[in-house]
């Protein structure tokens, strides 16, 4: 039985929401109408899981969130509008420690839960076993500067005079689910202004959400960072967020990788598309010239594509088990045979600079058994 505390000023809302679980079986339900009864239901119900909105009287969702992180930390999924307004707050959640989010829909409250029943059920389910990430505050750019506040210092980066085209069209590929923001908020402020291979990341998130991320960590990176809304040349030392709602493909235009993006294919369940993203790869880059990341979330999205670039000669990295939230993409990867290497996050863009900068090494390696799988979050 998972114990949920259900955080929303509206009575209807959480009337609802309690009735949606409720029909979902397997929870224990109490409810909040504000921060404040948060914070001292958090003590006495002691909740393994949070479902908490961000605007509401007496205390907000963001400042009962960072109460609740320093005095009996809990996993928490944010429930937030789908305006821009939302995502960034919702970003600013994840950064205090939400290990994930819902966007809330407008209309009829009623018709809205039914849009999003399945995956508020699923992710309230996930957070459950996740592992909760302490932040650090602060965050290392690839150019070695220290920045106090991620949220708003912008990283020194060169003068974009000209267009870099990829070094020998190789590429990095990222797939990302739940508790992916922070993570990815962990690894790529570490890579350098001159990284020499572009990064593609497909993090499943709302399209209102991904044009706000991508914004964000071009303030905290060295690299550039960019939403693809519309056909672009692939170009080293910049990082493609895949449009939330769509698939993040990678085509050629003459001599030239391009990265497009792409009405979400109904044959596959999320988007934007991991193994989409892989498979259009194999298809135009030489497989030792790609190197894919399988980062923390749900499901299996993406496995078998990174296998299949490792089987055809490409290196594969899997977070750990120690490092991720949530263990499902990354644990289906290993099970598969995919990983060349199972790394904590906060090991990776170590990694990707050693094989990939010019002085780095370019061999294959083989997998370092230092995960042992267990049933945890698969």
């Amino acid at each position: 039985m998972i114990r949920l505390l259900i955080v929303d000023d509206s009575a209807l809302m959480r009337r609802q929401l309690t009735r949606l679980f409720e029909e979902a079986g397997g929870f224990e339900i109490r409810t909040a109408r504000d921060g404040t009864e948060a914070i001292e239901l958090n003590r006495s119900f002691e909740p393994d899981v949070i479902t908490l909105d961000i605007h509401m009287p007496r205390m907000d969702g963001l400042t009962a969130l960072a109460h609740i992180m320093a005095e009996r930390p809990v996993p928490v999924v944010m429930f937030s509008s789908l305006t821009q307004e939302g995502a960034l707050a919702t970003f600013e959640a994840l950064n205090l420690g939400a290990v994930d989010y819902v966007a809330k829909p407008g209309g009829t409250i009623t018709l809205s839960l039914e849009a999003v029943r399945e995956e508020l059920i699923a992710k309230v389910r996930a957070a459950a076993t996740a592992r909760l990430r302490r932040r650090k505050p602060q965050a290392t750019v690839g150019t070695g500067v220290q920045k106090a506040s991620p949220s708003v210092t912008t990283p020194v980066r060169p003068a974009r005079t000209r267009t870099r085209p990829a070094k020998e069209q190789g590429v990095v590929l990222i797939g990302v689910s739940t508790g992916g923001p922070a993570t990815l908020e962990e690894i790529l402020p570490k890579l350098p202004a001159d990284f020499p291979w572009p990064v593609l990341v497909a993090q499943h998130m709302p399209a209102a959400f991904t044009g706000p991320f991508a914004q964000r960590l071009d303030r905290l990176c060295a690299v550039h960072v960019v939403e693809v809304a519309r056909p672009m040349p692939l170009e080293a030392g910049t990082v493609y967020i895949g449009k939330g709602e769509a698939d993040l493909v990678i085509s050629r235009r003459g001599t030239q990788l391009i990265a497009l993006a792409r009405p979400a294919h109904p044959d596959y369940l999320w988007h934007p598309s991991v193994e989409l993203l892989g498979r259009s790869a194999l298809r135009y880059v030489e497989p030792r010239q790609i190197v894919a990341v399988m980062l923390t979330g749900m499901g299996y999205d993406g496995a078998d594509a990174f296998t299949e670039i490792r089987r055809q000669g490409g290196r594969v990295i899997a977070e750990s088990e120690r490092s991720a939230v949530v263990f499902g993409m990354p644990a289906e990867v290993i099970k598969r045979g995919g990983a060349t290497k199972i790394l904590p996050a906060e090991k990776i863009a170590d990694q990707l600079i050693r094989w990939i900068q010019p002085a780095g090494r370019h061999g294959v390696e083989e997998v370092q058994p230092d995960v042992v799988l267990s049933s945890r979050n698969r």
